[in-house]
Formats: C-alpha cells, structure tokens, sequence
C-alpha cells in the first residue's frame, strides 16, 4: 500500500501541497489566515448561515462536479484531490465582476455585503448547473444562506436575470474545465494519505479495503464522512477528534444499487447524490428529502453517517425504519446485516463495535400502501428536527394489515410507536382509526422539553400528524383542512 505524508488539492487556479494538516483543521481558517482569502466569512461556525460558502470540485464517474459547502465545518484534509473555489476567484481580469456578481449588483440585492460572497457561491453554483433557474430552485439553492438583508425579492430578481450579463459557457472555470479535471486525475495516485499537525493527526484511506485495515489499526478512531455534525464538535465544542479517519472521498461507499426489490446506498452517499433515486423509488420523501438542512450542508452530510452518529433526532433513521431499511456494519474483512431500527439502543449507544463502521443501507422498495414522511421543525428548511415522523400503513379489503410507524425526537432513540400500530392493525381504514391510534402515543413516548420544543407540543404535534396523514392520504390539503 502506498502511502503519502502531504495532501494535495488545487485552490483557485493554483495547486496547494500540504504535509502540516491537524485532524480539526477547518477550510475556513486555512482561507483566511493562512491564505488571506478573506471573503469567504465566518458567520455561524456551525454550517447555518452560509456566510463562508465556496465550492469544491471533484471528480466522480460523472465526470468534474461543482459543489457548494461550508468551508466553516469542511475539514481541510478532506481536499486532497479537490479543486477549491472562493469568491476572488469568480472575477475576471482587471476586477471584472462575474455576470452572478453584476447581476447582484444591478438588482440589489446586497446591502451590508457580510454573507454576499456566501450568497454569490451559491448562485453561481446554480447558474453552472441551470442557466434559467425558476423561483424555486434558487429559493432551493439559497436554503442555507440564512442572511437576507435586502429581502428575498432582490436576490431572486438577480437570479434570474444572470444570463443578461453573460454565459456560464464563457467563463473561465468553463474554458479550464479539462485542464482542471486533467489535473485532479492527476493527483489521484491511489494512496492512503496520513498527515498531522503536532499530535492531530488525519488519515484518508485509499478504499475501503483501506479503511477497514486502518480502523482495525485504530479502532477508536474518530470516522468523519461530511463532517456536517463532527464539525461542529470542533467548532462549537472545541473537542479534539485526534486520530481522525476521513472517509467523504471513498468511492466505494458512494455506490447506489437499484434492484427489483431494494435500494441500497453506501454510507457515504450524500443527501444531494441520493435525491433522485430517492424521487424515483420513494415519491413521499421529495418534500421530506428537500428540508434536510441547507443546499451546502446536503452536498456535505451522508446517509450512513446520519445513522451511524445515533442522533434521536436525525433526519433519515425514522423514515428508513419505516421503510423497512436495513444497514450493512463491517469490520475487518467480516459484515453483518441487521435491521436499522435494532442499530439504536439507547442514547448515544449504538450496536458497532470498536473498529466497525457503517457501509450501506438497504431500503425495501416501496410496495403498495399508504407512505408518508413529516418533519416539524422551527425554520422550514436548514433547522434540527423538533418531530421527524415516518408512516408505512398496508391495507387489504379496507383492513389495516400492518403498521409501522416511527418517530424522531420523541425519545432517546429513533423508535417505533408500538402501542400505536397495534391499535391500527386489523381496524378499519378510517379517520377514527388513525385518532384512537394516536390516543395510544403517551403509551409509547415521554418526550423531552429542550430548546427545540416542549414534551407537550411535540406530543400534540406528533398526535396530530395521525389526522394530516389521513387528510393527505384522501387527496386533501390538511393545510386548508377545518380543525
């Protein structure tokens, strides 16, 4: 196994060798202390409010792909083999401005001018991807740039109206396109990467045969994919995550396997790269799908490490589990496959062993019956889940023959509400029957009050999903619905 003691990556149109990399090490410090990059800000230090957006390149089976992220939460080891984009780079010759730049301009649509630069990325991002985006895809893009101070109008107008002032064709990260990709081929050498800084030490396997050789070596070790949570351990918490095995860049856990009866996703599939065979196989999951967190953080954050980190109140495990998913765990050269819902077992504890690590999910394919997905949170979209709920009801002769049903946020684990689907089982399909179901969720939970919600209000909330899920289910807007 070869094995290099520097990471390598190309910031702007320049390539960046680096052998003194600590695990904790941020993007956004390397930018604007030691680079004097300066603007690309820090607002929020936890990936919420997008002041400090830039974008990553990297190659996939796709081809060189452009990303938005938070350099705040993006550690800098994770790189290695990636093109970084930052707002001085979009600009032209003699301080041209970029036609997403003029058009913020000419539609004013910054005032203050702090996150502008995070707000810019994100839409040149989305200019590269759609050269006439409608409203909701730039509303969707800017889910995490939380700053507005012009309101929501001026941006939006700047938006749309970017190809008045030139092509995503014409410019220059365009014309370098294949000298940039040519160049990240070229520093893909197949090689485990170990650098550190002081006694912070950082490890980029080479594949997952790597990884699982490394974590055997180290079994205590910290595993990062999208960082979108660890980050934040550092940012907010000042925690060490020393020796720290980054994983975001494996291919071999970004795998999607479509069969006749599964999906399956390796762990280190992100959101953004699950959504359309996620739109394709689970149609009641779009909506759900498109609040999980913000543009930035959804191009970060993986499946597998939404499960694997054993938050009460992650976004996935509750529809998963009510979709019947299962997760492969391996460690060493030995698997085993055990269904999600068992991986939780009590706060903070979940069945992996020292060393193990989560490698895929498996998702049955949706089969005939009633499926929804909420999730009740305080902003609608980039906020931690107050209540996040999964419904999986069958019905046969207008007889409920099972029920899943699974909630978030509601105990010290994602959990089944047992003693509602076992009120649900054999009774009719009906209004009545989903209300005498909810009547039995104090029988399953006793929820917390924290800063996200009272136990009062997320029990009625989570009660009051039963009769939203009906409404939907009969073709009803359960917004417009009487009470």
């Amino acid at each position: 196994m070869q094995h290099r003691s520097e990471i390598r990556f190309l910031l702007n149109g320049r390539q960046v060798a680096l052998s003194d990399v600590g695990a904790d090490d941020t993007l956004l410090d390397f930018l604007r202390i030691d680079q004097r990059l300066t603007g690309s800000k820090e607002g929020c230090a936890e990936g919420d409010c997008g002041a400090c957006t830039v974008m990553v390149g990297r190659l996939s089976a796709q081809g060189l792909h452009y990303e938005t992220v938070n350099a705040c939460i993006r550690f800098l080891a994770t790189l290695d083999g990636c093109h970084v984009v930052t707002i001085e780079y979009l600009g032209g010759p003699n301080g041209r401005l970029s036609p997403v730049q003029q058009a913020m301009v000419e539609h004013h649509g910054s005032q203050c001018g702090f996150c502008t630069p995070g707000i810019v990325m994100s839409l040149y991002a989305l200019w590269m991807a759609h050269a006439h985006p409608t409203v909701k895809q730039v509303e969707t893009a800017l889910q995490g740039n939380l700053c507005r101070c012009t309101g929501y109008a001026p941006i939006i107008r700047a938006a749309q109206a970017v190809t008045e002032y030139g092509t995503a064709s014409a410019e220059h990260l365009a014309a370098e396109r294949e000298a940039v990709a040519a160049k990240l081929t070229a520093l893909k050498d197949g090689a485990r990467v170990d650098v550190a800084k002081g006694d912070s030490r950082a490890i980029l396997p080479a594949n997952v045969d790597d990884l699982a050789a490394v974590l055997e070596a180290e079994p205590e070790a910290t595993i990062v994919a999208g960082s979108t949570d660890v980050g934040l351990w550092v940012t907010k918490f000042l925690k060490r995550i020393s020796p720290a095995v980054f994983i975001g860049h494996l291919d071999g856990l970004k795998e999607i396997a479509v069969t006749e009866d599964t999906v399956t996703l390796g762990a280190g599939v992100t959101y953004t790269e699950a959504q359309g065979v996620i739109a394709q196989h689970y149609p009641h999951l779009v909506d759900y799908w498109d609040r999980i967190a913000g543009w930035q953080v959804r191009n970060m954050g993986t499946i597998g490490g939404n499960i694997a980190n054993g938050s009460p109140i992650g976004d996935t495990p509750p529809v998963l589990i009510a979709l019947g998913a299962s997760i492969t765990l391996r460690k060493g050269d030995v698997q085993r496959v055990m269904p999600l819902e068992a991986f939780f077992i009590a706060y903070g504890k979940q069945d992996r062993a020292a060393g193990e690590f989560v490698e895929s999910i498996t998702i049955p394919r949706v089969s005939a019956g009633h499926h929804a997905a909420y999730k009740i949170s305080k902003r609608r979209e980039e906020d931690i889940s107050s209540v996040a709920v999964g419904m999986n009801v069958t019905v046969e002769n207008g007889i409920i023959t099972q029920a899943v049903l699974t909630f978030g946020g509601m105990a010290a684990t994602p959990k089944r509400a047992a003693a509602a689907e076992a009120a649900l089982v054999g009774q009719p399909w009906s209004e009545a029957s989903l209300l005498a179901a909810a009547a039995k969720l104090p029988e399953d939970f006793q929820p917390l009050s924290d800063m996200r919600a009272t136990a009062d209000y997320r029990m009625k909330v989570a009660q009051n999903l039963f009769r939203r899920f009906w409404l939907e289910q009969q073709g009803e807007d359960a917004r417009l619905a009487r009470a």
